[in-house]
């Protein structure tokens, strides 16, 4: 896909992967419609810098969770663009839960986490099917995590609504083809304030224990992930496919040596 004079919805778009992706559609010409759920002020703040470009951007208040707000959503994108071609499933959120603690896993915690992480990206794609359709080249692209390959993350729930993004990932490819492509990215850790957020005082030696964890020796960044977002967008043979982004973490570690020792 040429992504000059498209359109892109990106939800949770506010900071992090979500505004990162924003800035990256932006300089290749592409139209952004930015969702946030609370986070105004950051959006309004990604939405100057758009407009600093001379992008035509707008910022779109909406929960995900909410099949009434996805709806709204992306009516508001497509009155002020008249059309969508890419959509950005991006928004999600967790709670931090040590994993021997099941108790602590509440029905109010649990929802929570499915409501925004699974249901959400269902509703959004749902919502924006028949435009993506009716653009004849449309694409989705779900963000995931490696927690939904390994099981583990920043708690149990968050695992399962990961898992379940990768398997949606694959059911929309197939039911949407040929007219829309779905795919999706499996960050692992990101440097970024929503892990700092949740780790507190942890936040630096966890982000430098995984980084002497991967092979790659670092652990991603916004960008990093913004990145292989647009490579999924422009590949056009690709569909039904969740891309790893964690600088090879979920390998297992480097082999020093031969490597049947």
């Amino acid at each position: 896909m040429k992504i000059k004079d498209k359109t892109a919805l990106i939800t949770g778009a506010s900071r992090g992967v979500g505004a990162a992706t924003a800035l990256q559609l932006a300089s290749e010409g592409c139209r952004i419609a930015i969702n946030y759920r609370q986070s105004r002020s950051e959006a309004e703040d990604v939405l100057a810098q758009l407009e600093a470009k001379g992008v035509e951007a707008l910022i779109v208040q909406g929960d995900v969770a909410i099949d009434d707000d996805c709806q709204r959503i992306v009516s508001e994108t497509i009155e002020r663009f008249s059309g969508l071609d890419i959509l950005v499933n991006n928004a999600g959120t967790t709670s931090f839960i040590d994993f021997s603690d099941l108790n602590a896993v509440t029905d109010d915690i649990w929802n929570s986490i499915m409501d925004t992480n699974v249901k959400g990206v269902f509703q959004c794609a749902r919502a924006a099917a028949p435009h993506l359709t009716d653009s004849g080249d449309g694409i989705i692209v779900n963000v995931s995590s490696i927690a939904g390959f390994i099981g583990a993350g920043s708690s149990i729930p968050y695992c399962a609504s990961k898992a379940a993004v990768i398997n949606l990932t694959i059911s929309l490819a197939r039911t949407l083809c040929p007219r829309v492509r779905v795919n999706a990215v499996a960050p692992g850790v990101i440097d970024g304030e929503w892990l700092r957020r949740g780790l507190g005082d942890d936040f630096e030696s966890v982000l430098e224990t995984k980084a002497n964890e991967a092979p790659l020796g670092k652990v991603s960044q916004p960008d990093d992930v913004a990145t292989a977002i647009l490579g999924l967008i422009r590949s056009n043979l690709v569909t039904g496919q969740t891309l790893t982004v964690d600088a090879g973490a979920s390998l297992g570690g480097a082999i020093s040596g031969s490597a049947m020792k």
